[in-house]
């Protein structure tokens, strides 16, 4: 049991509750779409039982990934995994929800919330899996207070991630942090990597910051040329 009076606890909820916001943005819109054919006497209801069962499931799927991470070279795989993701947070890409269909009953609106959510959460999975240094009260509790956050404060975190980009660079950083931890503590890595390397669980974690922003930002800035330079192609063409 985790001691909750601990720095070193609410740390780490801290986290989870960022990596649920940085990840999570998307899962207003998909209880949105679900519940937008249902009467509105029963949109609550769907809303509720919706996340409900998406957090019940999302706290599954985390139990599962944390038992997975105790084998030997899974966090190495789920380290690198981490990297990809926060990456991938710093080069813009289109997204659609085309395939969220809204459900005409209330039955079918909870259960394309929960099974979108499940579809959608891997990444959300992983990253929360490795914040939460394998405990699953640590996770519950991170999700608990995360999801209100993300379900009725989404419009409010996306506007400051248009409006103030450091947030989304911030939260990338953050996700090359824990990968960079996640990697050091694999049951396969040699005790003697951790003594050569002085402070070396900092300075893992630094490396994996350093790497997701450098990385991230190189390909945004070479998708953006990319981009205007197919502009700039067509406008010239005609």
């Amino acid at each position: 049991m985790p001691d909750i009076t601990s720095s070193i606890f609410w740390i780490a909820v801290l986290q989870i509750i960022a990596i649920d916001i940085m990840l999570g943005g998307d899962n207003a819109v998909v209880i949105a779409l679900a519940c937008r054919k249902l009467p509105p006497e029963q949109r609550n209801k769907g809303i509720f039982w919706g996340v409900f069962g998406a957090i019940g499931l999302r706290v599954a799927m985390i139990f599962f990934a944390l038992q997975l991470l105790a084998l030997p070279y899974l966090k190495i795989v789920g380290a690198l995994l981490l990297l990809w993701i926060g990456i991938k947070l710093l080069v813009p890409e289109d997204e659609s929800h085309e395939g969220i269909d809204g459900g005409t009953t209330l039955f079918a609106a909870i259960k394309t919330i929960i099974v979108a959510d499940a579809v959608m959460s891997l990444d959300n999975v992983i990253a929360v899996a490795g914040a939460s240094h394998g405990s699953i009260v640590l996770v519950t509790f991170g999700i608990l207070v995360s999801i209100p956050i993300v379900v009725w404060g989404s419009k409010l975190v996306l506007a400051m991630m248009d409006k103030l980009p450091i947030v989304i660079t911030l939260g990338a950083a953050l996700l090359g942090w824990i990968a960079g931890g996640m990697l050091l503590t694999d049951p396969a890595m040699p005790e003697n990597v951790a003594k050569a390397v002085p402070y070396a669980n900092y300075v893992f974690a630094c490396v994996g910051s350093i790497l997701v922003v450098s990385i991230g930002k190189f390909m945004a800035n070479r998708q953006k040329a990319v981009v205007a330079h197919d502009v700039s192609t067509s406008a010239n063409e005609k």
